[in-house]
C-alpha cells in the first residue's frame, strides 16, 4: 500500500530555481508546498543579487555619461555628489516591482501553499519548520548560496561588507577595498567607482575574471583602469585591520609587502552552498563542501530528493538555476529521464564592456586538450558601436578541426544581448552559413555576429583556387586595379 503524503512535492528555498519548479509543478496538478527562510520570496538574485546590482549598474552608467558628456559632443556637466539614499530608493522600487511576480499572494493563486521559516529535515519524507510539519513524495533543494570569506588573518573580526550589504546605503563611502575579481567584485567595483568613490581591488589571480581568456579579461582591465579603478594583481592578502576612518589590507606583491586602505571594505571572493541547518543527514543526502552531490537527473543520493540552483555548487547563475528547475520538473512530474546538458550555457559580465560567454574559450578547449583555431572580429570596425563611441573589445569564435564552433566570446558593447543570437544558434545547430547570410538591421552591434562568421567562410570562398576556378570556366579577366 502506497504511503499517503501530504504533498506531492515539497520545495526548499524560494529563489529561482525554487519558484521554477514550484510554479510549473502546481499548475501541472502536484499539490506543491514552497518553504522560504526569509520572510519574501525571490531568493539571493531579487534581493541581494541580479536585480539590485543591475539597477546600480545602470545608475552608475548613466551618471558616468552626465560626467563625460564632451565625448559626444555635449557641454561639459557639473555634477553634485551622488546621494546614495536616492540610489538605493530606486533600487528598492526596482526590487518591489518584480516582487510583485514572486510573492506570496502569486504562488497561491497557482495553486501553491508557501511557507516562511527555516526548514530541516526529519527524516527523507518529513521537514519541519517554525510552526509547521509536512511530508511529501518528492523534495527538492534549492536553497542557494551565502557569501563566504577567505581565511586571512583580522578579517572575521572587522565589519566587511558582502554583496548582501551594498544596495541600502545611507551613503556612498568615499573609498573601497575590493577583496576579489570575479564578477561580483568587478561589476561592484566599476559601479562604485563611476558614482565617485574611490576603488582599488586586491586579487590573487593575475588576470581579473578567471575563468575568461586572458586577452578578453584585460579588455575589461584596461577600460578599468582608464577609469581610474586601482588593480592589485597577483597579490597574497596577509592580514586585515580596523583602523580609524576604515581598514587596512596588508599584502605582498612580487616580493614587496604592501599595505592598502580605505573607509570601507568589500569581500567578494566566493560563496558557498547554504545547507547549514538542513540536518540533510537525516534525509541521507550526501554533500560536501561545494555544495550537494547529485547525478544528472539532479537526484541526490536519495533519488526521490533533486537539487537545483547555487546550492549543487556549479553554475551559480540565475538563469542556470531555472533551467535546473526546468529538469527537476521533467523528472518528478513527467518522470521523464532528463538530464542537465551546461555545453551552451551562455553567462555574462556586466561591467562595461559587458563580457558573454557561450560554451568553450581557448582556455577550457586547451584543457580539455582539443585541436582548435580562432577567429575574431573587432569592435572598432563595427559601425554602431564607433557611433555610440563604445569600440573596445571583440568577439572570438572558438572553432574544432572540422570548423565546428565549440564556443563564442564577446567583449564590448552589449555583449550579453549580442551573445543571445549565438545561444538560439548553437543549441539549434545551425551552421555558420545560415549566421553569415542572414540579413541583420544596419547599423546594430548584432552585425559582429555575422561578419565572423562570414569571415571563416570568406577565407574559403576567395581563396586562389575558387578564383582560378572562375576564370578558367567564365574566361574572367581578374583584377582591374592594385596598390603599388
Amino acid at each position: 500500500m502506497a504511503t499517503d503524503y501530504e504533498y506531492d512535492i515539497g520545495i526548499i528555498g524560494g529563489g529561482a530555481a525554487g519558484l521554477t519548479v514550484a510554479a510549473g509543478a502546481s499548475q501541472l496538478g502536484l499539490k506543491t508546498l514552497l518553504i522560504e527562510r526569509e520572510p519574501e520570496l525571490g531568493g539571493d538574485c531579487l534581493h541581494n543579487g541580479c536585480v539590485p546590482s543591475k539597477t546600480l549598474i545602470k545608475t552608475a552608467s548613466v551618471y558616468h555619461s552626465m560626467r563625460n558628456a564632451s565625448r559626444y559632443g555635449l557641454p561639459t556637466v557639473d555634477l553634485p555628489p551622488v546621494d546614495f539614499r536616492q540610489v538605493a530608493a530606486r533600487i528598492r522600487s526596482v526590487i518591489d516591482a518584480v516582487q510583485v511576480h514572486d510573492s506570496e499572494e502569486r504562488f497561491c493563486g497557482l495553486g501553491v501553499k508557501v511557507a516562511f521559516g527555516e526548514a530541516s529535515f526529519e527524516d527523507d519524507h518529513v521537514v519541519s519548520w517554525c510552526g509547521g510539519r509536512a511530508s511529501a513524495r518528492f523534495w527538492v533543494l534549492a536553497t542557494g548560496s551565502r557569501p563566504v570569506a577567505p581565511d586571512i588573518p583580522g578579517l572575521s573580526e572587522t565589519d566587511y561588507w558582502t554583496n548582501e550589504d551594498l544596495f541600502s546605503l545611507d551613503a556612498l563611502p568615499s573609498s573601497l577595498l575590493v577583496l576579489g575579481g570575479g564578477p561580483i567584485g568587478c561589476e561592484m567595483a566599476q559601479a562604485f567607482a563611476r558614482l565617485g568613490t574611490k576603488v582599488t581591488i586586491l586579487q590573487r589571480n593575475c588576470q581579473l575574471l578567471t575563468a575568461e581568456d586572458p586577452d578578453m579579461a584585460r579588455v575589461v582591465q584596461d577600460a578599468f583602469t582608464a577609469e581610474g579603478i586601482g588593480l592589485e594583481l597577483c597579490v597574497q592578502t596577509n592580514e586585515v585591520r580596523k583602523v580609524p576612518g576604515g581598514f587596512e589590507v596588508a599584502y605582498g606583491r612580487e616580493g614587496e609587502s604592501r599595505v592598502a586602505s580605505a573607509e570601507r571594505l568589500l569581500v567578494a571572493a566566493g560563496r558557498a552552498p547554504r545547507i547549514e541547518g538542513l540536518r540533510l543527514e537525516n534525509a541521507g543526502v550526501e554533500y560536501d563542501r561545494r555544495g550537494v552531490k547529485v547525478d544528472g537527473r539532479l537526484r541526490t543520493s536519495k533519488k526521490h530528493i533533486f537539487a537545483a540552483g547555487d546550492v549543487l555548487g556549479k553554475y551559480q547563475f540565475t538563469h542556470a538555476a531555472g533551467y535546473e528547475g526546468s529538469i527537476v520538473i521533467s523528472n518528478v512530474v513527467f518522470r521523464l529521464p532528463r538530464t542537465v546538458d551546461y555545453t551552451w550555457l551562455p553567462w555574462c559580465t556586466y561591467t562595461e564592456p559587458e563580457l558573454a560567454s557561450i560554451g568553450m574559450n581557448e582556455k577550457r578547449a586547451t584543457a580539455a586538450g582539443i585541436e582548435y583555431t580562432v577567429w575574431e572580429e573587432s569592435f572598432a570596425d563595427n559601425d554602431r558601436a564607433r557611433a555610440e563611441d563604445a569600440v573596445e573589445g571583440k568577439i572570438k569564435l572558438v572553432l574544432d578541426k572540422r570548423e565546428k564552433p565549440l564556443g563564442v566570446q564577446i567583449v564590448g558593447p552589449h555583449a550579453g544581448e549580442v551573445a543571445a543570437e549565438w545561444v538560439l544558434a548553437l543549441n539549434a545547430r545551425t551552421g555558420l552559413t545560415a549566421m553569415a547570410s542572414a540579413v541583420h538591421p544596419y547599423p546594430t552591434v548584432g552585425e559582429i555576429n555575422k561578419r565572423v562568421a562570414g569571415k571563416v567562410l570568406s577565407s574559403k570562398l576567395f581563396s586562389d583556387k575558387v578564383r582560378k576556378t572562375l576564370a578558367f570556366v567564365f574566361d574572367y579577366k581578374g583584377r582591374a586595379c592594385s596598390l603599388d
